[in-house]
């Protein structure tokens, strides 16, 4: 049994594509429907069903998809260990909300790269539904959510920690100074939120359902930077991570809202899946995340 074709089927496994796995691979969409036929008729066995361009795993299919992926493994670590090289390199592919995407490329990434030059980061973002999707079928390494707390018995969380949010509008905003307002006060008022169903917008969002309530932003944008600009020029009013609000809260420009009905528990945490092999550079990166506030410390 040729290792290349457990490879081959392990791109497609995880991918759901024989188009996509080609990309990955680099090899024609015929190469590797030849190489899964192969391991198809050495093992005497079906691995995928095809139905209308569509692919699925069968039960063979998936067993041979655990041993493969363990074979996957100890392939990348021979070579990792057989390396002549003492610095640790490698790729990293990082999913976060577009917020934290934005800190993760601007908060401490000097220091990352001061200690491992060789590790290179692609960052991507996505909802926190598609995030497990991408996690689940290996499209990424690791990733970062904002969202409620989430836990399976698949996933390791690596790093996580509840946050605090907040309504929060300009200093010159009318509700600056008020106290103990409620929800229904605001409601009506201009609102510029992050995207519909990123994240912690889709926490939020499905508070105000359940009390029955519904906000129309004035605009919705991922850049967290520009919503705090658009109000600490007048406009509006928005509901945000404290990490993306506190410095401007203490320097004066932003103030948050005493809301006394509205409370939504959202938790930052760091997730890769159990069946990940952990490389020398994920280890590394991993092991920086625990020691460091790698994205969300609104450091004066």
């Amino acid at each position: 049994m040729e290792i290349r074709n457990l490879m081959t089927f392990v791109q497609v496994a995880e991918l759901n594509s024989f188009t996509k796995a080609a990309e990955e691979l680099g090899y024609s969409q015929s190469t590797v429907s030849f190489q899964i036929k192969q391991l198809e008729k050495e093992l005497d066995c079906l691995l995928f069903e095809r139905i209308n361009h569509t692919i699925s795993l069968t039960e063979k299919g998936i067993e041979l998809l655990r041993y493969a992926q363990q074979i996957s493994h100890l392939t990348d670590e021979f070579k990792e260990n057989f390396t002549d090289s003492h610095e640790i390199s490698g790729n990293i592919h990082i999913v976060t909300p577009d917020s934290v995407c934005e800190m993760m490329l601007t908060r401490n990434y000097h220091d990352f790269y001061q200690h491992y030059p060789k590790i290179a980061l692609k960052f991507s973002t996505a909802d926190t539904d598609d995030m497990f999707r991408i996690l689940d079928h290996n499209e990424a390494d690791v990733i970062f959510t904002l969202d409620s707390h989430v836990y399976q018995q698949d996933y390791i969380i690596a790093k996580e920690e509840r946050i605090s949010t907040h309504f929060v509008t300009g200093a010159n905003s009318p509700f600056a100074n008020r106290k103990n307002l409620s929800i229904k006060d605001i409601i009506d008022e201009p609102f510029i939120l992050t995207e519909k169903k990123m994240g912690y917008r889709r926490v939020f969002d499905n508070m105000l359902a359940r009390m029955s309530l519904e906000i129309k932003p004035v605009m919705e944008i991922g850049r967290t930077d520009l919503i705090t600009y658009s109000m600490e020029k007048g406009v509006g009013i928005s509901f945000l991570p404290d990490f993306v609000t506190s410095r401007k809260v203490a320097e004066g420009t932003l103030v948050y809202l005493d809301i006394i009905d509205f409370e939504i528990d959202i938790w930052k945490q760091l997730i890769y899946h159990k069946n990940k092999w952990i490389s020398r550079h994920f280890k590394a990166f991993i092991d920086y995340v625990m020691e460091h506030e790698f994205t969300t410390t609104d450091s004066p």
